[in-house]
């Protein structure tokens, strides 16, 4: 059955069995987390929508695995949140990240000029999740959240921020800079 009736009065239990207000800053963070896990869903499908040829479609495919990879580790995130005991979120995910980052920085121009989140509808949706990740920091630090899993999700924020780069890049789209008017 899905519906438990428990929360019912505005509490819910963490995996260690605590109840909490659902107000309380971890439920907000790892709601936070599980917000941005369904807009990386929207990412990847819009960027399986957009392929025209077999070479594009080789090249998301790529990414598209690292997003699911990224969808998987959310979920460990979400877990260490709601206080699962567990090492959820390891030194060799941040450098895996690093590593995807410096892959796609190696094939995007240089950047010269602060980024507009702006684009087409894939690029847009990686400024949309990038945003989504920045807030899920700020709720993981309200929540005293681990060290590890705070460096993770600040680099995760860094890979969607060069992923719209690159996004943009492979479909030949303008990216859009700011200019002081």
């Amino acid at each position: 059955m899905i519906y438990t009736k428990t929360g019912d009065k505005g509490t819910t239990s963490l995996a260690n069995g605590d109840r909490v207000a659902k107000t309380d800053v971890r439920i907000e963070a790892y709601g936070t987390v599980d917000e941005l896990n369904s807009w990386i869903g929207l990412l990847r499908a819009q960027i399986g929508l957009h392929t025209d040829g077999e070479q594009k479609a080789e090249r998301f495919a790529k990414v598209d695995e690292q997003l699911e990879w990224i969808q998987n580790k959310l979920f460990n995130l979400g877990a260490m949140l709601s206080a699962a005991p567990g090492e959820w979120i390891e030194e060799a995910d941040v450098t895996q990240l690093e590593r995807w980052i410096d892959a796609m920085q190696a094939v995007v121009p240089t950047q010269r000029a602060f980024v507009l989140p702006a684009g087409g509808e894939a690029v847009s949706r990686c400024h949309v999740c990038r945003t989504i990740c920045r807030r899920a920091e700020r709720r993981m630090l309200e929540a005293q959240s681990d060290e590890r899993a705070l460096k993770w999700i600040n680099r995760l924020s860094d890979y969607l921020f060069v992923l719209a780069r690159y996004v943009g890049y492979q479909n030949d789209e303008k990216e859009a800079v700011w200019h002081k008017e």
